[in-house]
C-alpha cells in the first residue's frame, strides 16, 4: 500500500524557517563565547585551557577552530546559505563536542551529558537532507542548486570524517609525576 502525503511548500518552508532561526543563533552564540568570551562565555583563552583539559593540544588552535567552526555553521544555518555546508560543520564539531566532553556523563544536559550535542547534531543532520527551505538565502540567491541529495551526503561524510578526525588529534596529558594516593582520590 502506498501512503502519499501532501505537504505545503509554505507550510514546509516555515517550519524550516522556524528550526533554522532557533538552531543557527544559538549555535552562532555558543562560538561567540568560546571566541570573543560574549554571553558569559569563556573567551579564546578559556576555551584553549578547557581544550587542553580534553586533550586537544595545544589548546589555541583548537579553541579558534572549534570557536570558528560553531559561528560560522550558526551563520549559515540561520541564513540557509551554501546548501548543506552549515549544517555539516555543525554536525561536524557537535560530534566533537559530543564525544570529548560529554559522553562519559551519559546521556542528560543535567549531568553534563551528550543531549544537547546530540540534539544540535540531528537537527543540523536534517536541516542538511531536506534543504534550507523557501524562506531562505539560498531560495532568493537561486542555489537551490546545492539542495541536491548527493551534496547534502558528501558534505554530511565530509563533516563526520571532520569530526572523527578532530577526535583522532586529541593526545593524553603529559605525566606530572608518580601517581600518589592524594591525587586519585574522587571529590564528592
Amino acid at each position: 500500500m502506498q501512503t502519499t502525503i501532501a505537504q505545503d511548500a509554505q507550510m514546509l518552508g516555515t517550519g524550516l524557517l522556524v528550526a533554522r532561526l532557533v538552531l543557527g543563533p544559538v549555535m552562532a552564540a555558543h562560538g561567540a563565547q568560546k571566541l570573543f568570551g560574549w554571553f558569559g562565555g569563556p573567551g579564546v583563552r578559556g576555551t584553549a585551557a578547557g581544550m587542553e583539559h580534553l586533550g586537544f593540544r595545544p589548546g589555541l588552535p583548537f579553541a579558534v577552530m572549534a570557536g570558528a567552526t560553531e559561528l560560522v555553521s550558526g551563520v549559515l544555518v540561520a541564513l540557509g546559505l551554501l546548501g548543506p555546508v552549515g549544517p555539516a560543520l555543525m554536525v561536524s564539531v557537535m560530534i566533537v563536542a559530543a564525544v570529548s566532553a560529554h559522553l562519559k556523563n551519559g546521556l542528560f544536559a543535567q549531568n553534563g551529558g551528550y543531549e544537547l550535542a546530540l540534539l544540535y547534531g540531528a537537527v543540523a543532520f536534517a536541516l542538511a537532507l531536506t534543504g534550507p527551505g523557501a524562506f531562505s538565502a539560498d531560495a532568493a540567491l537561486g542555489l537551490t542548486s546545492l539542495w541536491a541529495p548527493s551534496y547534502a551526503w558528501i558534505a554530511l561524510a565530509v563533516g563526520v570524517v571532520g569530526g572523527a578526525a578532530n577526535l583522532l588529534a586529541r593526545r593524553p596529558a603529559p605525566a606530572t609525576g608518580p601517581v600518589t594516593a592524594s591525587r586519585t582520590t574522587a571529590r564528592w
